[in-house]
């Protein structure tokens, strides 16, 4: 039986992440899905802030997403994601900073919340989000588009934790109406999420997961930490 956990719920960005690293690298885990005990006293004692994911792997536990896929990086040597050059590495810092401070921010809390979360919960979307995450999308994925004109395939030339970190972000964009209209404008960004869509680990891994669900916890954020316009 594997000694690695991982917590959280199925359809969250930052976790998807851990879990993506953990298939990359081939390690067998377990997934603990939180769903019903989202803000429960059991979820506090594996996150002090009520958040996903956590890393449990035998008696040491991690939570906060950089600081778990370093971890793994650190800990499991197999199938590398981490450059060994310095200013590579600073590179792949840079893009997880972007992604929770940019990118995720706009696309996933923003316009995937409304647009993919909200309506199937019967709760209707709120325009004034949506219009207030296009500039800011649109000018992600212009930076996006440049920076890989320069690095090629991948965010920092070779596949790193900084593509597998944005990812997911990228993917649920290309769900909804405005990102289906705003990626194939960036041919850079389309074809990087079609090398992603295309790797191994990732078909891998949407094999091995279930069938979307509404997210019944999401309820809660409407009035938790839906952003005000």
């Amino acid at each position: 039986m594997t000694d690695v956990v991982v917590h959280g719920f199925q359809r969250s960005t930052y976790v998807n992440i851990v879990r993506l690293v953990l298939r990359h690298k081939g390690i067998d885990f377990r997934f603990n899905d939180l769903e019903t005990q989202i803000g429960s006293p059991a979820h506090f004692a594996l996150h002090p802030f009520g958040r996903v994911p956590i890393l449990e792997h035998g008696d040491f536990r991690i939570y906060e997403t950089s600081a778990i896929v370093l971890y793994i990086e650190d800990t499991f040597k197999n199938r590398p994601l981490m450059p060994s050059a310095p200013k590579d590495r600073a590179r792949v810092h840079q893009w997880i900073s972007a992604v929770n401070g940019y990118y995720y921010p706009y696309m996933i809390y923003h316009l995937v919340h409304e647009r993919l979360v909200f309506p199937p919960l019967g709760i209707a979307p709120d325009e004034k989000v949506v219009q207030a995450s296009i500039p800011q999308i649109n000018r992600g994925l212009d930076i996006l588009e440049r920076s890989l004109e320069e690095t090629g395939d991948h965010l920092v030339g070779a596949l790193s934790l900084a593509d597998f970190f944005l990812y997911p972000s990228i993917y649920a964009l290309n769900l909804s109406p405005e990102g289906q209209e705003m990626l194939p404008r960036r041919p850079r960004v389309a074809g990087w999420l079609k090398r992603m869509d295309d790797l191994e680990t990732v078909r891998a891994f949407r094999a091995a997961t279930p069938t979307p669900v509404p997210i019944e916890h999401a309820r809660a954020w409407v009035d938790g930490h839906r952003p005000r316009y």
